[in-house]
């Protein structure tokens, strides 16, 4: 199951390379978001995702999608410093409350989505609800 969180990994330094350097902080993160919820939906079964959300409740259990040394959290923390530098972001969240807050309504919606039993497209419902979570992050002139 931690090969899953390795494969996301690896499909994230796959999107640092491709990604527009130029693209707005909130697009960089839509864009991620739904690049890995495509993944997810085309190759990952249902079944495997809850087993991996799962595997992470067990007290004693590895946290694999908590490790802050992965390239996912690499990314995030990257990208909500070019949106704190560039004035994207408000000034009363850190890059780490950007960072967390990110990921865990990103496993959220990959938790709904798992208990819902896939019924319905994760990329679509994700991006309608992505770019409404993270406007709460915004200056109002952004």
């Amino acid at each position: 199951l931690s090969s899953l969180s390795y494969l996301f990994d690896e499909k994230y330094e796959e999107l640092m390379e491709t990604m527009d350097p130029a693209m707005k902080p909130v697009d960089k993160l839509v864009y991620i978001n739904q690049e890995l919820f495509l993944m997810i939906e085309n190759t990952v079964s249902v079944e495997l995702l809850c087993r991996l959300f799962s595997s992470q409740l067990s007290a004693k259990a590895e946290k694999h999608l908590l490790d802050t040394g992965r390239t996912y959290y690499k990314l995030l923390r990257k990208i909500a410093m070019e949106g704190m530098a560039d004035g994207t972001f408000r000034d009363d969240f850190t890059v780490s409350d950007i960072t967390r807050a990110y990921a865990m309504f990103e496993r959220g919606l990959m938790y709904d989505w798992c208990i819902g039993a896939g019924n319905y497209s994760l990329c679509q419902y994700a991006q309608t609800m992505m770019p409404l979570f993270l406007k709460g992050f915004c200056k109002e002139d952004k």
